[in-house]
């Protein structure tokens, strides 16, 4: 399937010590199911061994049978949604990942993606290595597998100082949880607390909806560990670097409502809108968005802008993915059946239509082309973000770069393209004056092609022994 416009990731919850940990698990994830629509799964410890429950599916589909969490007994419990960016679509992908090894049982659930993966897994293989699944997750579970220490703890640290890229990591045992975020902090990861337990989340909207409270963000390259007496530790195992968290969370992919990286992910995109008014003003009537991640940008635009804002186009919030398409009988079908324009707000009008990205620019086209045809006169299309030109390696499932049209179009061309009167991107600096927080480095790889992370060289895989050698620390 062709995407339309990046995708969401994937979402990651934990709690500890709590009777409820699978019931209250369950609504995390669905808190944080904007993040990942394709499978999802529950893992729960009673204190002696672990249970799972994991399906390809919408959280409220793969649970929706009440029994399911009477097979989830404990007070602790991680999930996870996921839409895949490593690994195909398939029930053997499907998170948390729970294995048994030679120190007992160990679930992990993963949000991010390892750059070199690859190079891990071949090396790993050439090793003995059997991999059940085709996720780069599974790599850092055979790492710590292969370190003969005793602690827990030292064998994560020990497997992570492998890998490469972005990951913010859920572990659980029996007795423990664990959560990491790397060193990069490309993804948000937070803290809360409801009671005596313990809460670990993507996104502080998935502690809204438990009524937990915010602690603070999971700083980068910190591994958090629940302990037994019911505090936490706090470990910084890790070469300490400058962080570069995405911006494109801030753009697209967190809900409004979260907390991320210091900031209200709202409040910063109606910013994002003012700052695109600033830059591309247009006389116009009424200001619409495209549903539903531009409606706070748009509203920036609209109040920066003088202008009405008006909810022009109506989304219908229950298309799942569709299996049948007329081939002829209905134009745009992918689009209609998801967006639907308000006529009596637009015929006659200069609108100007607010969307936070363009992927391939068919999406964009068929929208211009629905505004249109709904009656308005003008259709003045601005984006607010900058042009995506780059592939995302960490942990955004993006097209290659050959299929980004802002990588090979002009701005003009893309214009004419998607059938606009006007088009206007946001600037790099509007989206970082927006953002805040000016002496944070953010990533901006999917805009300016300049990647924190380097990807490997063949010649950095490591010769045979490493593993000996690391092995013989320990022992």
């Amino acid at each position: 399937m062709k995407l339309s416009r990046p995708q969401e990731e994937c979402g990651v919850f934990g709690i500890y010590n709590h009777s409820e940990a699978s019931n209250l698990t369950y609504l995390g994830l669905y808190a944080l199911q904007h993040r990942g629509q394709e499978s999802c799964g529950i893992v729960s410890s009673d204190g002696s061994s672990l249970h799972a429950h994991k399906r390809m599916g919408l959280v409220a589909d793969v649970f929706s049978n009440p029994d399911v969490f009477k097979k989830l007994p404990g007070r602790s419990a991680i999930g996870h949604v996921r839409y895949s960016t490593a690994g195909a679509s398939v029930d053997k992908n499907v998170q948390p990942i729970m294995v048994d090894y030679s120190r007992g049982s160990i679930a992990v659930a993963h949000n991010g993606n390892l750059v070199n993966a690859q190079l891990l897994k071949a090396e790993l293989e050439a090793y003995g290595s059997i991999f059940q699944t085709t996720m780069d997750t599974e790599i850092i579970i055979h790492l710590i597998a292969t370190y003969k220490t005793n602690s827990l703890v030292d064998r994560i640290v020990e497997a992570l100082k492998r890998v490469q890229g972005a990951y913010c990591l859920l572990f659980l045992t029996e007795t423990r949880m664990i959560a990491v975020r790397d060193p990069n902090g490309f993804r948000p990861l937070c803290l809360g607390k409801l009671g005596d337990a313990w809460v670990v989340a993507s996104e502080s909207c998935a502690l809204d909806l438990i009524e937990a409270d915010f602690i603070r963000e999971i700083e980068p390259g910190e591994m958090v560990v629940c302990t037994k007496d019911g505090g936490i530790k706090s470990l910084f195992p890790f070469k300490k670097i400058e962080p570069t968290p995405c911006i494109f969370e801030f753009v697209y992919f967190a809900r409004p409502d979260s907390y991320i990286f210091g900031r209200n992910v709202y409040l910063a995109r109606k910013e994002l809108g003012r700052q695109l008014a600033r830059e591309y003003p247009v006389d116009a009537d009424v200001v619409i968005a495209v549903p539903d991640s531009g409606v706070p940008a748009a509203m920036g635009y609209a109040e920066e802008a003088g202008i009405p804002f008006e909810l022009g186009l109506i989304r219908n919030h229950y298309v799942g993915r569709t299996f049948i398409e007329p081939a002829q009988a209905i134009r745009h079908f992918g689009v209609k059946i998801k967006l639907n324009p308000v006529r009596e707000l637009l015929k006659d009008k200069r609108v100007v239509v607010i969307d936070d990205s363009i992927v391939r620019g068919t999406t964009s086209r068929k929208i211009v082309k629905m505004v249109r045809q709904a009656g308005a006169k003008e259709v003045h299309l601005r984006i607010s973000s900058p042009p995506t030109s780059f592939p995302c390696y960490y942990g955004i499932d993006t097209p290659n770069r050959k299929e980004l049209i802002s990588s090979s179009h002009t701005i003009d061309e893309i214009c004419r393209y998607v059938t606009a009167d006007s088009l206007g991107y946001l600037s790099e600096e509007g989206l970082i004056s927006s953002i805040g927080h000016g002496d944070t480095r953010y990533c901006k790889a999917c805009f300016a092609g300049t990647y924190p992370v380097a990807f490997p060289k063949p010649v950095d895989i490591p010769q045979m022994g490493l593993f000996e050698e690391e092995h013989s620390k320990h022992e």
